[in-house]
């Protein structure tokens, strides 16, 4: 029987046979070593992996009555182009009327789509990952610029120590992962962490 949403444990087992968990040593864009680094996109190269997530995260959002009663006219958005296939998986399950994604241009997320004021539904962001929230902030920064109520956000994936809410929005997510920072090589290394990592060491 298939799990309806499926488990952090299933989850991560489909995120480590595709190789999207990775383990070693990791520099992350502020500075900051782990030994752990997700890389999303190479467990959606699978049609049956991307379906079984997206589809998961989807029915989180369903079970919301908030949400479930607005269906379809929803907009799904994804803060980057990272999560743009998560964004079309969850619109394809809730049959959502509306896609629409965030770009980094200059230094500033914003939307490069043509958008009318008003006319984008209430939105959910989603993502393949959740690390500090800095993304989805953003990305609600521009919904409410143009004046589109948030009414769910979530990522396939996120850290324990990512906002567990955005602008009173529950975060959802299908699995939680503990990832210990240090703030720079010599700390990494005499942890354990360290001690049971590889020596591949990748700067992002």
């Amino acid at each position: 029987m298939v799990d309806l949403i499926p488990s952090g444990e299933s989850v991560m087992k489909i995120l480590q046979d595709t190789g999207a968990y990775r383990r070693g040593h990791f520099v992350y864009p502020n500075g900051k070593h782990a030994s752990h680094y997700f890389q999303m996109p190479l467990a959606f190269r699978f049609y049956d992996n991307a379906r079984i997530l997206s589809v998961g995260l989807s029915r989180m959002f369903r079970m919301e009555k908030a949400i479930a009663g607005r269906l379809p006219k929803v907009s799904i958005i994804s803060p980057s182009p990272g999560g743009i296939m998560v964004a079309f998986g969850v619109r394809e399950a809730l049959s959502a009327e509306q896609i629409y994604w965030a770009e980094m241009e200059e230094g500033k997320r914003q939307f490069r789509q043509y958008m009318v004021d008003n006319d984008v539904h209430p939105a959910i962001i989603v993502d393949d990952i959740l690390r500090s929230g800095k993304a989805i902030r953003e990305t609600f920064d521009l919904c409410r610029e143009i004046g589109t109520p948030v009414i769910g956000c979530g990522a396939i994936a996120k850290f324990e120590d990512a906002p567990n809410e955005i602008d009173g929005v529950p975060v959802k997510s299908l699995l939680s992962f503990d990832v210990n920072f240090y703030e720079n090589e010599e700390e990494w290394r005499v942890s354990r962490s360290a001690s049971e990592a590889s020596e591949e060491r990748v700067r992002y």
